[in-house]
């Protein structure tokens, strides 16, 4: 069994800044790349961002971009979000999961608990 804990997120205002993680475990290395994904409330969860495990190749979705840094640490068996410049429209739920190297697709059935972001207007 993997199992997905999310942790980090919090109340901010806009234009401040959270560091979210997600620690796995289980088997979690069969699998390329882990990415970041959200739902906001009354819409689809939505891809966030990617990153290799190995080369660290990263891949942002283009609402992100330039704002949202993911990073890992294969030690830890760990990957991290980065979220600065927040705006309103980044209130969601923010999930991980194991991903392709190519591709946004979400390889695990089940999903972790997530951790709540919320920006202020």
């Amino acid at each position: 069994q993997v199992q997905l804990v999310e942790s980090g997120g919090g109340l901010v205002q806009t234009g401040g800044s959270l560091r979210l993680a997600c620690a796995a475990s289980g088997r979690t290395f069969s699998a390329n790349a882990m990415g970041w994904f959200r739902q906001g409330p009354g819409k689809e969860r939505e891809f966030v961002a990617r990153i290799s495990w190995s080369s660290g190749r990263t891949y942002y979705a283009d609402s992100v971009k330039g704002r949202f840094t993911i990073s890992r640490d294969n030690a830890k068996n760990t990957v991290y979000l980065q979220l600065s410049s927040l705006k309103p429209e980044d209130t969601a739920i923010y999930y991980c999961n194991a991903v392709r190297a190519v591709g946004t697709t979400p390889l695990y059935d089940s999903w972790g608990q997530g951790t709540q972001v919320t920006v202020s207007s």
